[in-house]
């Protein structure tokens, strides 16, 4: 494992991963770089919440405090899960984590700077900590905050499964690695559409987007009705290569 590290960390597994800055493991060149444990903190994140009110022009604290929550999930997640995939530990302590954030507010890259012990452990703990901030600085339940984390962890593998063309393999993880980081965290499950059975997140969470100004509901929303919902994936999934 040290060797591994030795070999360049993060800048290994994003050498092996098609597409990694798109995927978030390359920090870009603009954007504030903010250090993982600021992202603990409730006040930090209210302000982050405000951010997004003036950028959205709406007043609804809880909703754009899940909005946060679902962009940022997805990018934090995204190192330990590549190291996962690629076979090169990335530490998921919020400690040996920065994230960049661009004028906007939108979280677009997440680095790790050291190897993990204990990646589900990790996990466990840094989805906690920043679950609690964001819970309270938009007043929403933690339950749905961890549906949301279930549904990244789900959609980063999915996407590294793509990106390194084994979608079953690198989907596999998902399982188990929710099982190890424990409840309150749901388990995250995936359904297969159409005749090459292209895979998609099934998803347990609704991120609240289509509640802002000018914004509609996702694809996959949970809020679709299923018949609907099959048919646009069924669609989605005709035009992925």
């Amino acid at each position: 494992m040290g060797e591994r590290w030795a070999d360049g960390g993060q800048a290994a597994v994003a050498a092996r991963v098609p597409g990694a800055a798109a995927l978030g493991l390359v920090a870009p060149p603009v954007g504030t770089v903010v250090p993982g444990p600021v992202l603990a903190d409730p006040g930090w994140t209210a302000e982050r919440v405000a951010e997004l009110g003036r950028r959205y022009r709406s007043a609804d604290r809880r909703v754009l405090a899940i909005v946060w929550w679902y962009s940022l999930s997805a990018v934090l997640v995204t190192p330990p899960l590549a190291g996962l995939a690629t076979g090169v530990p990335l530490s998921a302590r919020l400690a040996d984590l920065s994230v960049t954030v661009l004028a906007g507010g939108t979280p677009v890259a997440a680095v790790s700077g050291a190897p993990w012990g204990d990646v589900a452990g990790e996990l466990r703990e840094s989805l906690a900590a920043v679950v609690a901030a964001v819970a309270l600085a938009g007043d929403v339940r933690p339950a749905p905050l961890w549906a949301i984390a279930t549904d990244s962890i789900a959609n980063r593998l999915l996407a590294l499964g793509r990106a390194l063309g084994d979608v079953g393999a690198v989907t596999a993880l998902a399982a188990p690695v929710a099982a190890a980081i424990g409840p309150p965290l749901p388990a995250p499950r995936y359904v297969d559409v159409g005749p090459r059975a292209v895979r998609f997140t099934r998803r347990a969470s609704c991120c609240q987007l289509y509640r802002l100004p000018g914004e509609g509901l996702c694809t996959s929303c949970p809020r679709r009705p299923p018949a609907e919902r099959q048919v646009l994936l069924h669609d989605t999934a005709e035009r992925i290569p």
